[in-house]
């Protein structure tokens, strides 16, 4: 699940809690909402999580990868 997906999980759980006053016969919309919002929410947070991670990874091990070694051979 990505962090698009996860905040359009968590916007749709808010509006089904908040804003929406329907009543379904063996349903309750507002917990549907809650749990929308939590499983969006969890989502964001391992999304986020695995984003960190990589970005780390790249930052720490990109760099010493491209390091250039320069030899002098003019000096005897």
């Amino acid at each position: 699940m990505g962090i698009g997906t996860s905040i359009f999980l968590i916007a749709v759980g808010a509006v089904l809690t908040w804003a929406v006053d329907v009543t379904v016969r063996g349903l309750d919309v507002h917990v549907v909402g809650v749990i929308l919002m939590v499983v969006g929410a969890v989502g964001l947070a391992v999304s986020l999580l695995l984003v960190r991670r990589t970005y780390a990874d790249e930052v720490l091990v990109e760099p010493a990868a491209r390091r250039r070694v320069l030899h002098r051979t003019d000096v005897p």
